[in-house]
């Protein structure tokens, strides 16, 4: 089992009065994470993928809670995205039971969101759970073990249940995969149109690293620009990807309106297009790296309540940054290269503009940027 990072920040909410709530892709290891947690704690535990457990949680009254909760102290509702008005139900579980404290996981932030932001305002701590960091990886494996397997992990991923079954990696992956977009996405969503969904994701896939114009998805898949929008914006809310926007302040020529986007998890972009080769045979080494990188450095940032900012930048003439984090008031700028290499020079526009510290990230110093 490996130790998450998110494990001692939530145990310090405990006895706050509030709920807490972790919310995250399917698999990541939210069930797992509660429940060791409450591991010395009597708790009741209540599934929402159980029909019986849905009903009694949609609408029920003051009472009705008080029967089912009995002498419970601490209480773990499971999979609650599939609770109709669960925010309502949790509100007053927090508010008429003071002495209960509430753990609530679900697997995305489709409904989830919109029915708990308004009902329990002020009323719960809310985190994300990714799949594992590198740091957890490094953490449980140790340094050599870790540094022996970054191909794999480059090529597989770090879904918990991928590093639990070595040799498997890809029949786990694919049943990932299928999980991901046939049952949250379309159970959770509007989404009509399961084969511009494939052609989407399969589109973003091997765009990874680059930058992404929805008009000119719009026309690849064959539809207009704003579906386009709508299924990016439910691939996030489902955790499969994320947007990088551009980074612009001064300069007339900079790039403002493109993003680029990553997946969370390098194990499903590369089951999503098919390729496991191994990466001397492969042309998307670069791409691979940066996902990588960018994936990891969002995960520290967010875990640790760094309140960074993340982007990219690019100018008219290309000149480019592959990564660039607002910190503080300071710019940092990175570029990330797989090979080292002495000739990589970062555009002086860049760092004279902004005054910006940049660093090239390569496979020999790539833990201080993966570990902060």
């Amino acid at each position: 089992m490996y130790q998450r990072i998110l494990e001692n920040i939530v145990k310090e909410k405990i006895g706050n009065g509030k709920a807490i709530i972790i919310v995250g892709a399917r698999q990541v290891g939210k069930t797992t994470l509660i429940k060791r947690i409450l591991q010395d704690k009597e708790y009741l535990f209540l599934d929402a993928d159980d029909p019986t457990i849905r009903q009694l949680l949609s609408n029920p009254n003051t009472e009705q809670i008080r029967t089912f909760l009995g002498d419970y102290k601490t209480v773990f509702i499971d999979e609650a995205q599939r609770i109709e008005k669960i925010g309502l139900t949790l509100k007053i579980i927090t508010d008429q039971f003071k002495d209960v404290q509430l753990f609530v996981s679900g697997s995305s932030s489709f409904d989830l969101g919109n029915e708990l932001n308004e009902p329990l305002t002020g009323r719960k701590w809310e985190y994300e759970l990714y799949p594992i960091s590198w740091e957890e990886f490094e953490n449980k494996e140790g340094f050599v073990k870790s540094e022996q397997q970054i191909e794999n992990r480059l090529l597989f991923g770090f879904y918990p249940e991928v590093l639990n079954n070595k040799g498997k990696e890809r029949g786990v992956l694919k049943n990932l995969v299928s999980s991901y977009l046939y049952r949250d996405i379309l159970a959770f969503s509007e989404i009509r149109k399961p084969e511009v969904l494939d052609n989407l994701i399969l589109a973003l896939a091997l765009q990874v690293g680059s930058e992404v114009n929805y008009n000119e998805l719009a026309q690849t898949i064959g539809v207009n620009k704003i579906t386009i929008q709508k299924y990016i914006d439910v691939l996030e809310k489902v955790y499969i990807v994320f947007r990088l926007g551009a980074f612009s302040r001064n300069l007339r020529n900079e790039i403002k309106r493109n993003r680029k986007i990553y997946f969370y998890d390098n194990g499903i972009r590369n089951m999503i297009i098919g390729n496991f080769n191994p990466l001397k045979l492969r042309t998307d080494v670069g791409a691979l790296w940066e996902n990588f990188l960018v994936s990891e450095r969002v995960k520290q940032n967010i875990y640790k309540d760094t309140f960074a900012r993340m982007y990219f930048w690019r100018t008219k003439q290309q000149q480019e940054i592959d990564f660039v984090e607002e910190k503080d008031g300071k710019i940092f700028g990175y570029e990330f290269k797989w090979k080292p290499k002495s000739k990589i020079k970062i555009p002086e526009t860049f760092t004279k503009t902004y005054n910006a510290e940049t660093k090239i990230i390569d496979r020999n110093n790539f833990r201080e940027f993966v570990i902060s």
